[in-house]
């Protein structure tokens, strides 16, 4: 569902929103994994430079030029400020940056629409992020890095709802939850929560939705980016009440750079390593959990 939280928020009011889009869709392109194989055919075949200073490698050498949506919106860049560091995305981009050598000083912002970041030909930046989920038909126009993101499952209901005061899986066990047919989500209510009451399953998010509103269901489940954007901008008195801590199914986002980038190998091997010292989790839980209030469900 990449980008759907930046996109639908920015025509909010006409709100016809494309829940199809769909990060949730078990028909999304098999995600790679840090260190897999499908993760590998996402970099390009550029090898690492090593004996290359990566700043002469850059768009504007010396710098590194990082780009974002306009507007880019909260939790991933708060206020729309990308160069003050808040927010998750604007969070992970200075820590690629400062991996690959870059003073914050250094990094350069720069704003593309979605569409024309992952359409094939040459870019005037270096990496660009704004919730791109890692697809196999976006990587014959584009390079990926390594995810830097893999999105969560999250539980939301409206007030007034018995589930509007749950705190735990076990809380939510006899709640009557709704799901789309065929997701992540599915998998994950059927696995993670395992309900004692009966869930209802529909056709499409659209209705799933409508089930919602009019209370024929007393909670739904879906990734975090869609109830991030349902709340604010579709329901009048939504509520997240969770997310769940296993993200296994869901969507990966990573950074995307130029098809046949030379710094792809680099950013990868970047992320690779926030990842495997904590720090992509650590932002994680200040930017998707924390600072929005949507606790991890246990």
């Amino acid at each position: 569902m990449t980008r759907y939280l930046n996109r639908v928020v920015a025509v909010a009011a006409s709100a016809a929103f494309a829940l199809g889009l769909a990060a949730c869709s078990t028909g999304a392109a098999t995600p790679a994994s840090p260190g897999s194989p499908a993760a590998s055919e996402s970099t390009s075949a550029s090898a690492t430079p090593t004996t290359v200073d990566v700043k002469t490698l850059t768009v504007t050498p010396g710098k590194l030029t990082i780009a974002t949506g306009k507007p880019a919106y909260s939790p991933w860049v708060e206020d729309d400020k990308p160069e003050s560091g808040k927010g998750f995305e604007a969070a992970v981009a200075y820590a690629v940056a400062e991996k690959l050598g870059f003073a914050k000083e250094d990094v350069v912002w720069k704003r593309t629409t979605f569409d024309a970041a992952i359409a094939p030909g040459p870019k005037a930046w270096d990496f660009n992020l704004q919730q791109y989920s890692i697809t196999d038909k976006r990587k014959k126009a584009v390079d990926f890095s390594s995810p830097y993101y893999t999105t969560t499952q999250a539980v939301l209901t409206y007030a007034g709802s018995p589930a509007e005061s749950a705190t735990s899986i076990a809380a939510l066990k006899s709640v009557v939850l709704g799901v789309a047919a065929g997701t992540t989500s599915q998998s994950a209510l059927t696995t993670l929560i395992a309900p004692t009451a009966t869930p209802k399953v529909f056709n499409t998010n659209e209705d799933l939705v409508q089930a919602l509103k009019t209370k024929q269901v007393q909670a739904i489940v879906v990734d975090l980016p869609t109830a991030l954007y349902l709340s604010a901008a579709v329901l009048d008195n939504g509520k997240i009440v969770g997310q769940l801590a296993d993200n296994t199914g869901g969507d990966q986002y990573g950074l995307v750079l130029p098809k046949g980038s030379k710094l792809t190998a680099a950013v990868t091997a970047a992320v690779d390593a926030l990842s495997a010292d904590g720090t992509l989790k650590g932002l994680e839980k200040t930017w998707l959990s924390e600072s929005i209030k949507v606790p991890v469900l246990s």
